[in-house]
């Protein structure tokens, strides 16, 4: 999947930011979480990610996903790593609530 194709695919499916990024390696930043889903593509490089068990290794052409609130781990290997990824945001639990609730007329 090129670039272009996975960023239409990432706004199809309700990914609010979408952004390019550069890594430098680095370690892993601990075991964490995020208040979003991620999904990403590695355009080059190399991007480990440790969800539940041994780390994944992704490389170019290869998509990773961590889902909203999953504990997990990622770090990038010797020569970097070039990614497409995108953010999804859960909608606030008001809004949840007004979708579920029928409005009666």
């Amino acid at each position: 999947m090129d670039a272009r194709d996975f960023e239409m695919q990432l706004k199809a499916d309700g990914f609010d930011e979408i952004e390019y990024q550069k890594l430098d390696p680095r370690p892993g930043k601990g075991r964490h979480r995020h208040h979003f889903e991620i999904r990403g593509l590695v355009l080059s490089g190399v991007f480990v990610v440790r969800q539940a068990g041994e780390p994944v290794v992704y490389r170019s052409g290869q998509v990773f996903a961590v889902a909203d609130g999953e504990l997990h781990d990622e770090w990038i290997e010797a020569e970097g790593a070039h990614v497409l990824v995108g953010r999804k945001f859960a909608k606030p639990e008001s809004m949840r609530t007004q979708e579920q609730v029928p409005t009666q007329q």
